[in-house]
This record gives C-alpha cells, sequence and structure tokens, in this order.
C-alpha cells in the first residue's frame, strides 16, 4: 500500500459561515485527487488548514496514519506540503532564482551565497518547465502565467510528498497546461500525492483518478473519474440539474441605437481596432493569449494612452484620460484580476460598492451610513452574495462572490452605467455560478446597458454573445454574429496573421 493523506472529521467556522463541516476523505500516492465544490463550498479552506494558514476547530490531518498539527505554513512545509495558491506568493522584487529557491538558496559554509550554482539549478528547472524567462529576471515583471508558472516550480523543486494545486491553470496558455500537466504525471509516477482544486471540467476529467465534491463545507460525495460524467458532478455541486446553461437565457432582443464607436484605434499594445457596440448588446472579444482583447478594453476606460484613433460615446468624439474620467461617463470594468485590481480586499462588501459614489451618499459634512449600507443591502440580495453581513470583509469572500460584489458596485442605481466592461468574469467560478453570471449578463443588456465581454473560454463567448469582435497580434480579424460563430471558425480568426 502507497503513502497517505488523510482528513478526518474537519470542521471550521467563521463569524456566520460554517466553511468546513465534518469532513473525511482520504488522498493517496500517485493518483491525483481532485477537489470541486460552487464558491463557498470550502475547498479554499481544507487548503489553508493543509497548509498550516487556518487551524481547524476540530478534526484531523494524518500522513500514513500520523497525525500532524500545522500551527504555521513553514511548519507544513517542513512535513513536505506544497499548496500552491490562486494567489500568487512571490516576492515581486526578487528574481526568479530567488523566489525558486527562498528558503534553500545554496551558499558556502561561511554563509556565502552561490550565486552560479543558484543560477544554474534555477536554469534546469526553467529548461525543463520550457518557459521563457531567465533566472536572474524580477519577479514582478513576469508575466501573470510567467509568475504562475514560477510558484509551480517552486513546488517541483522542494520535492514535497504532497503537493495541492488551487486553480493552477487560469492564467496559462493551452500550451502551459500541457506542460503542467505532462509535470503532475511525472509527479503521479513519482508516487506524490496530489490535491488538485479547479473548476474547469474538462481539464479535471483530463487530469483527475478521483474526484471529492464539497457543498456548503460538508462533503458531498466522491466519484472514481471513470465512469463519471459532467452532470453527476453538477448534480453532486449544486444540488440540482441546472439543465442547458445557455438555452435558458432570457436575453434582449431590443438591441437600441450605437453607443460607443472606435475607430482606428492604436495604442502600444493595439493596431489600427475599429469596432461599434448598440445599447443593450452584449459584444464578446474572443482570441488567444495576447491578442489584445484586454488592452482594447484599458484603452477606452483610460489606462493606457491612446497614440491615435478616436472614440465616440452616443455620437460625441470623447478622451478619456483616466478611469475616473470613464466612470463619469458611465463606463465602468470589471477587471480580470479582480483581486489586484477590482476590490479594495482589506474592506467590507459595504465599502467596496459604495467607492465610486460616495459623494452622492454625503449628507452634510459626512457619509450618510444607513444610505451606504442600503446601497449594499440591495446588491447582497439583488446577485445573492453569500454573507452574514454586508461589513465582512471582502478578502473572506469567494471568489464568486467577490465577483458579484463588484457587479453590485458597477450596478447599482446611485451609478449609471451605461457601458459595463467585463473581462474574463467567469475565471474561477463554479458551475452553478457561472450559470447566475450568464444570466445577470443578460438582464444588464435588456436593462439597456451595453456590454463588452472579454473570456478565454470560447463556449461562454460563442452562446452568451450578440456579436463577437475576434483579434490575433492586437489586430481585429473579423467579427461574428452569434449565429455565425462555432469553435473553428473563431479559432480560424483568432490565427489568422
Amino acid at each position: 500500500m502507497g503513502q497517505f493523506l488523510e482528513f478526518s472529521g474537519l470542521s471550521k467556522a467563521f463569524p456566520g459561515v460554517q466553511a468546513l463541516d465534518d469532513v473525511s476523505f482520504r488522498a493517496e500516492s500517485g493518483k491525483v485527487t481532485a477537489l470541486m465544490g460552487e464558491n463557498g463550498a470550502g475547498k479554499s479552506t481544507l487548503l489553508k488548514i493543509l497548509s498550516g494558514d487556518l487551524h481547524p476547530d476540530s478534526g484531523s490531518i494524518s500522513f500514513d496514519g500520523e497525525v500532524k498539527k500545522f500551527t504555521s505554513p513553514h511548519q507544513s512545509l517542513k512535513a513536505g506540503v506544497s499548496v500552491i495558491y490562486q494567489e500568487r506568493q512571490l516576492i515581486n522584487s526578487l528574481t526568479v532564482m530567488e523566489n525558486v529557491f527562498l528558503e534553500d538558496i545554496p551558499a558556502s559554509k561561511i554563509g556565502v551565497i552561490n550565486r552560479a550554482a543558484l543560477r544554474r539549478r534555477t536554469q534546469e528547472l526553467i529548461h525543463m518547465f520550457r518557459l521563457p524567462i531567465r533566472p536572474g529576471d524580477i519577479a514582478g515583471r513576469l508575466s501573470t502565467a510567467n509568475q504562475q508558472m514560477v510558484e509551480i516550480m517552486k513546488a517541483y523543486r522542494r520535492d514535497s510528498r504532497i503537493i495541492a494545486f488551487d486553480e493552477p491553470t487560469a492564467p496559462l496558455t493551452d500550451k502551459e497546461i500541457s506542460i503542467l500537466f505532462g509535470l503532475i504525471n511525472r509527479l503521479k509516477e513519482q508516487g506524490k500525492i496530489i490535491i488538485y482544486v479547479s473548476h474547469r471540467m474538462a481539464e479535471i476529467f483530463r487530469i483527475s483518478d478521483e474526484i471529492v465534491v464539497l457543498k456548503d463545507g460538508r462533503l458531498v460525495k466522491t466519484f472514481e473519474t471513470a465512469g463519471t460524467s459532467e452532470q453527476d458532478l453538477v448534480r453532486a455541486m449544486v444540488g440540482r440539474d441546472i439543465g442547458d446553461t445557455y438555452s435558458n437565457l432570457r436575453r434582449n432582443d431590443a438591441v437600441g441605437d450605437v453607443v460607443l464607436e472606435v475607430n482606428n484605434l492604436v495604442t502600444d499594445d493595439i493596431h489600427d481596432v475599429s469596432f461599434e457596440l448598440r445599447r443593450g448588446e452584449v459584444l464578446g472579444f474572443a482570441g488567444l493569449v495576447g491578442a489584445g482583447r484586454t488592452e482594447v478594453v484599458r484603452a477606452i476606460f483610460g489606462v493606457d494612452q491612446i497614440i491615435s484613433g478616436e472614440v465616440r460615446l452616443e455620437g460625441q468624439p470623447v478622451r478619456i484620460k483616466s478611469p475616473k474620467d470613464a466612470i463619469e461617463r458611465g463606463v465602468t470594468l470589471c477587471p480580470e484580476d479582480r483581486k489586484e485590481q477590482g476590490l479594495v480586499l482589506g474592506l467590507s462588501i459595504r465599502a467596496n460598492i459604495s467607492i465610486p459614489v460616495l459623494s452622492k451618499l454625503r449628507k452634510s459634512l459626512f457619509i450618510d451610513r444607513r444610505a451606504e449600507a442600503d446601497l449594499a443591502e440591495e446588491a447582497v440580495r439583488k446577485y445573492s452574495i453569500k454573507t452574514p453581513t454586508v461589513e465582512k470583509l471582502v478578502l473572506e469572500l469567494s471568489g464568486g462572490n467577490q465577483q458579484k460584489t463588484i457587479l453590485g458596485r458597477w450596478t447599482s442605481e446611485k451609478m449609471r452605467t451605461k457601458i459595463l466592461i467585463l473581462d474574463e468574469p467567469t475565471k474561477g467560478i463554479d458551475v452553478g455560478t457561472k450559470a447566475e453570471v450568464y444570466q445577470m449578463v443578460c438582464d444588464f443588456a435588456r436593462q439597456g446597458i451595453s456590454v463588452i465581454f472579454i473570456s478565454s473560454e470560447l463556449t461562454e463567448v460563442i452562446n452568451v454573445c450578440d456579436n463577437i469582435i475576434v483579434m490575433h497580434n492586437g489586430r481585429v480579424t473579423g467579427r461574428l454574429s452569434r449565429a455565425e460563430a462555432t469553435e473553428e471558425n473563431v479559432l480560424e480568426l483568432a490565427m489568422r496573421e
């Protein structure tokens, strides 16, 4: 019998929330045990207990029958556990090689760092991972995808016997995902215990041997991956059949006049981009990683400087110099990296929702706190944000509820948003919440809000959007209606030179 990791009766509560409730299961060496569940199911709490970041209220963790109690992440690391979180743990000011060998930097007996050995050993890993980076590159200057791969290199280098991955593929390209899965298969062959958390059904079926489903902090069922269907998992996660997600959408059938015109737009990253957006339209942007989709909306939102070209809102030429300008004109953005760019994690739901409209909530010299709370409570009701109170820190919310908080901010009655830009709005969100987000997008359109919808998941772009702009290498290569769009012809345009 191989090695095993066992969770026995784990429970953990936070104020107003039972995050884990008597959860027990076993993960064995040489297998990938996938962990699935809706946002808020308890997956992240379980990983934080495994890593020593949190302590359970009751229950235990054992390796090969020996109970382990971690009072810190350092203890967990020493015991052979590596957890690769969705939020990167790199020190941005250090180099790649310094991050990878941070707690084990090669040095002489008198403590002098052997930089030649450090560089050589890091380069060997970079070569194995087939990455376009160098050992001396500053971590904070790498792309999101390469930062994630450096995190994975750190765990691989430690030779940990237990490795847990939390949504590792979210920022990665298909090529990088293939490299990662090859490494995971190698780790399986070496007899490692692997826990893999993801909302992406296709990769769960591709990489896992068994699937543990959590719901509302409880273990629902453990499945053998072979012989299990997507519908089995959805039913276990959501507690019901969600049917055909896309055919059930209530769409806007009354698309209106043009509200946004972009003519021959040029920035440092995009070239001669032109398109129109109509009132109540859901306009998708598709393309491979690096195509320029995000860069287009950053220019429209006033983040990136426009070198040449024209932007018109409701027929009038405008110069949007900053996000503040954009928001004042009714243009709002839910960014791809909601934690770094979309939210103030240390503030409450109430504060995050009211940030852009505080001037409208004044009573004399002071903010009307009751009106501010009412605004947040309306968003919690409207979007079913799971929280005991609007005073809960957004840091403590699941990814799906964090995204709903941003949507609540931009669509409150005080905002009067005309154009809502959604960049990867379902990234890191479970299947049930995805269905909610798709209907929210259609509801926004029915209310007359124009939506720009960027996603790397072709299926959702094709099925949610009225029309699709396809980009490659910073240029528009085509526009398709929903009726014209298939994965094949979108990909053909996405790869067109």
